[in-house]
């Protein structure tokens, strides 16, 4: 079920004419409400009346924060594809007006079965619009449903802007001119509503390029990733492990799959607010891990460790993590149910070595964010934590926000429902206003106790530590996500869409004008690709200005046409994407040019045959 909710200064309805077999009776007349909650209702296979209970008496609780005891419940087919038949809809609907009514409500509902006019005026408060998603539990007995997901449904959360000047501010009362894109992450993260109605931009950008595509043959959420996708997943996953080592971290491995009856294990899984893959044997249940954190609290809990160790700070990039996300949250890149994290924890002494190691993690990011190509500004940052922290330690977290450098979404709890008593993320609103998660990290309080993680101070006393989650960059999948809708976002400006330089699977693309420069070209490349600078020949038997079209829908940084007169005089004409135009240039100039603009990155060869002529099409 899904339902949109809209605060309304007022809702027009009025029945047309019927449009199914089954509807309602009603009178043709205009029928206006004013001051109500409006909840545009999708009714979808496998709901029940008990799930229609559940949802109404959710969103009685949201009427009567928003201080109306007036709802409309209004039948909406077009949130779904998969919408219950007629008559199970119509019964669903029933039910919801019935609860409604036991709850005091006063009931509006607009008939089942017609095509209306409709007008509504929807205030303009933060909190005006949100889109819920309501499910049944699937395949039930094998699904573990953690505490903390149940608990997050009835998290009471107080939002505020913070801001690099010291000032914290209701949302409500926020002034968000000049600040769009923290308006609409505010939107979305209030929502607390995940589902996906529309196909966003990069699903069809990652299927053209040739980067991944969904799998049928597998469970939802799980994709394939063609030779140019595994090449930019991979360069990515380099170069973020290359940073967290930098940084201090220690790389270990781990396994993926955790009995589920393990005493701390099975504390945490309550604690994450997650759902897992369980996998059953003849006598034990086992979960597939949704992060890193298992096998490095279970490595640190059997090492020997000393006040003199810390901060130690332990690595790993999961190949994967697995979290069953609901179906109608699932979409391209942005959520998956299998994904690679990475997740990089620190064992510190006391809260306040924690602190300085937040601060310290947080600039590791922003330059994590910043050398994959999403800058300051591509970003929107949030920080969460109980009244209890704030109090007493706002000048920590307003330190945090000072380091972002723009205003930033607060969410406080009056208690602490989790493992963690702070947590910030930095976001990235895509093409539809939504947003995604990317770098993260959490104060977690909790898990030293929970597996027994001790170390020894100065006076030979076993301590508890205390433990940060940290991703520098969020999923890879995520990653990916966010610089193909930023390029979308370029095209809506009128802008050529492109990926960062390093990230390009073909850097330069080398078009012979006839088939006897094709040996020249040959000879340009093996330079190239001495130099680190992946290159590729397009030799079909087509004319040079289709390959050159193609090469710019590839996105290609740089187009060599290659024939006599670069023959004879030794330079290239070079046409570069991001500057437009065609440059002449020597070999070396333009090597010179994109290895300036490469830096110290990670470099892989290109995985694919250099000739377009002997290349497959994997679409």
């Amino acid at each position: 079920m899904k339902v949109l909710q809209l605060h309304v200064d007022y809702v027009e309805y009025e029945p047309i004419k019927p449009e199914s077999s089954i509807y309602e009776e009603a009178e043709r007349k205009a029928y206006r409400v004013e001051d109500a909650l409006l909840l545009l209702t999708c009714i979808e296979k496998g709901d029940d009346a008990v799930l229609a209970k559940k949802a109404i008496r959710e969103l009685a609780e949201q009427a009567e924060k928003l201080g109306t005891s007036r709802v409309v419940i209004y039948p909406y087919a077009h949130l779904s594809p998969d919408l219950a038949p007629p008559g199970e809809a119509l019964s669903m609907l029933r039910a919801m007006r019935n609860e409604a009514r036991a709850l005091n409500l006063e009931v509006h509902s607009a008939p089942f079965g017609w095509n209306k006019r409709l007008v509504i005026a929807v205030k303009g408060h933060p909190l005006a619009e949100q889109l819920r998603s309501y499910e049944k539990v699937e395949r039930e007995g094998t699904e573990e449903i953690p505490q903390a997901l149940l608990l997050e449904e009835k998290l009471e959360s107080y939002w505020y802007i913070i801001t690099p000047e010291g000032e914290m501010i209701p949302v409500k009362e926020y002034d968000f001119r000049g600040h769009e894109n923290l308006e609409a992450f505010a939107r979305y993260e209030i929502q607390k509503s995940r589902a996906i109605l529309e196909e966003p931009p990069h699903v069809s950008l990652m299927k053209r390029l040739e980067i991944a595509d969904h799998e049928p043959a597998s469970d939802p959420g799980n994709l394939r990733w063609y030779a140019k996708g595994r090449l930019i997943k991979s360069l990515l996953e380099q170069y973020v492990t290359e940073k967290v080592i930098e940084y201090g971290g220690v790389e270990v491995e781990t396994p993926i799959m955790y009995d589920m009856n393990h005493p701390s294990l099975r504390k945490y899984l309550h604690k994450f607010p997650a759902r897992q893959y369980v996998v059953e044997t003849e006598d034990k249940r086992y979960f597939l891990r949704f992060a890193a954190c298992f096998g490095q609290f279970l490595i640190a809990k059997d090492m020997n460790l000393s006040y003199k160790n810390l901060p130690l700070r332990v690595y790993e990039l999961t190949r994967y993590s697995f979290r069953r996300e609901k179906s109608g949250e699932l979409v391209g890149l942005k959520r998956l149910r299998a994904f690679t994290m990475p997740d990089v924890h620190a064992i510190c002494r006391d809260l306040k070595q924690a602190k300085e190691e937040m601060k310290r993690r947080l600039s590791l990011s922003l330059e994590v964010m910043e050398g994959v190509g999403l800058a300051r500004d591509d970003l929107e940052m949030a920080i969460r934590f109980t009244k209890d922290f704030y109090e007493e330690n706002k000048n920590f977290i307003l330190e945090l926000v000072r380091m972002f450098g723009k205003p930033v979404l607060a969410e406080m709890w009056s208690e602490r429902y989790f493992y963690f008593v702070l947590k910030w993320e930095f976001n990235f609103v895509d093409c539809q206003r939504k947003a995604a998660a990317l770098s993260t990290d959490q104060i977690d309080v909790e898990n030293a106790i929970s597996y027994g993680i001790t170390y020894v101070n100065e006076r030979g006393e076993k301590k508890y530590p205390i433990i940060l989650h940290c991703s520098p960059s969020g999923a890879i999948e995520r990653v990916i996500y966010a610089l193909l809708e930023k390029a979308y976002l370029a095209m809506m400006r009128g802008e050529k869409p492109s990926l960062p330089l390093w990230l390009t699977p073909t850097q330069v693309r080398l078009i012979p004008v006839k088939p006897e420069y094709l040996e020249d070209c040959l000879k340009i490349l093996d330079s190239l690709e001495k130099v680190q600078i992946r290159a590729d020949i397009d030799d079909r038997d087509e004319s040079v200005d289709k390959k050159i079209r193609d090469a710019e829908i590839e996105w290609i940084h740089y187009i060599v046409v290659y024939g006599e007169r670069e023959k004879e005089s030794g330079l290239l004409s070079v046409r570069k994407r991001a500057a437009g135009g065609v440059e002449k240039l020597t070999l070396e100039d333009l090597i010179r040019e994109i290895r300036e603009k490469v830096g110290g990155k990670p470099f892989k060869r290109l995985p694919l045959p250099k000739l377009l002529s002997k290349r497959p099409s994997f679409r």
